[in-house]
């Protein structure tokens, strides 16, 4: 016997608001509750005193070694370029670690310990749940960020760095933790277990991180063709036996050239990439980068690599110091590559709470079996 099943539309919410209804105090009711719990808690301040203690103590080591290394050389070059670069990309390595353990529980951790269902059968839209822990965990994040501003600060005394850097670094520094914020909220409400969500969160931020350089490294050999290169070689039939010096000439020869220039934007979303390509150097890249600031180095690096091969080379040159080579030096283009590359982590950002709040949707159409309610 087969029974015909009527399923009735589900009912709006109170007051007539939607999925993605907003308002102030909704926000503000859920981000209060949720730093609340994480003021009271033990681990987060302990967390909070260790990261002070560790950026200050590498800011120290760094700072004390540079200085005894520049009062060894009579040239006296500031030495703060590769400090601040070396404090820059720590605080930014520990941020990657610390700030997905802020967000990767915030709903299936309230929805374990049965708390969730109370604020969803609140007049709360899902957006302002989601939206008020992703504030919550992006301000605890940020407490990390203010508390390493001195060091960052004090790393500036070695000179070579503006302070116009230190507010470019700070700004891209927040954007980039409250995306890792997002996306670990976004995979909060895919996944039942904290664990697994902290889990796929790293390894979201490895993809990004460490696996697209390796890609663009892999495809050299796919991007690399034969073509023929205009090049200032030594003259033909010369035996580098004769006595008098060989005479370079304009030739034509097919060699492989590498077109990193159409996988540059693989580089692009690295967090690293887009806090060193946001910095506004008091010099040229290339100049900077051969007195060991970091940052400049990896901007002149994925800038030249959006540059590619410009055609001419010179190969006689360096073997005959006596000749001028006619070939132009490769001009890296001036383009900005950060913003491709933050375009890119704010779309993922975005997508783990466009995710996360068409999870928490009510009524729920389905829910994994083993799913506590309330």
């Amino acid at each position: 016997m087969s029974v015909d099943v009527e399923v009735a539309p589900a009912a709006p919410r109170a007051g007539g608001r939607g999925t993605w209804s907003l308002s102030w105090h909704g926000l503000r009711t859920v981000t209060v509750l949720e730093l609340r719990q994480r003021v009271r808690s033990t681990r987060w301040k302990t967390a909070l005193v260790v990261w002070f203690l560790v950026v200050g103590l590498i800011t120290l080591l760094t700072t004390g070694a540079f200085a005894i290394l520049a009062g060894d050389e009579p040239s006296g070059e500031p030495f703060g370029g590769m400090v601040y670069s070396i404090v820059v990309g720590f605080v930014l390595f520990l941020g990657l670690l610390v700030a997905p353990t802020l967000s990767s529980g915030a709903i299936n951790g309230d929805r374990n310990a049965g708390t969730l269902a109370t604020l969803q059968v609140t007049l709360l839209s899902p957006a302002e749940i989601v939206l008020g822990k992703l504030a919550a965990a992006w301000i605890a994040a940020l407490a990390f960020l203010v508390a390493s501003i001195p060091f960052l600060a004090w790393a500036l005394v070695g000179g070579g760095v503006s302070w116009l850097a230190l507010l470019t670094t700070v700004l891209m520094l927040a954007l980039v933790l409250g995306v890792v914020c997002a996306v670990g909220l976004g995979f909060s409400a895919v996944v039942g277990k904290t664990s697994g969500s902290a889990v796929l969160t790293y390894l979201t931020l490895g993809g990004v991180t460490a696996v697209l350089p390796i890609v663009f490294a892999l495809l050299v050999p796919v991007t690399t063709s034969p073509q023929e290169v205009r090049v200032w070689d030594v003259e033909p039939g010369y035996t580098w036996e004769e006595t008098e010096a060989p005479e370079c000439e304009w030739q034509t020869h097919e060699v492989d050239v590498w077109h990193s220039e159409r996988t540059w934007w693989l580089l692009a979303p690295n967090p690293f990439v887009v806090v060193a390509d946001a910095q506004p150097l008091t010099g040229d890249p290339e100049t900077l980068a051969d007195d060991g600031n970091l940052l400049a180095l990896l901007q002149y690096g994925v800038r030249y690599a959006r540059t590619g091969e410009t055609g001419e080379q010179d190969w006689c040159s360096y073997m005959v110091d006596s000749a001028d080579s006619p070939v132009e030096p490769v001009r890296v283009t001036d383009q900005l590559v950060w913003p491709w590359g933050l375009g890119f982590d704010l779309l993922l950002g975005a997508a783990g709470v466009v995710v996360a709040v068409n999870r928490l949707r009510v009524p729920t159409a389905h829910l994994p079996q083993g799913t506590r309610v309330a």
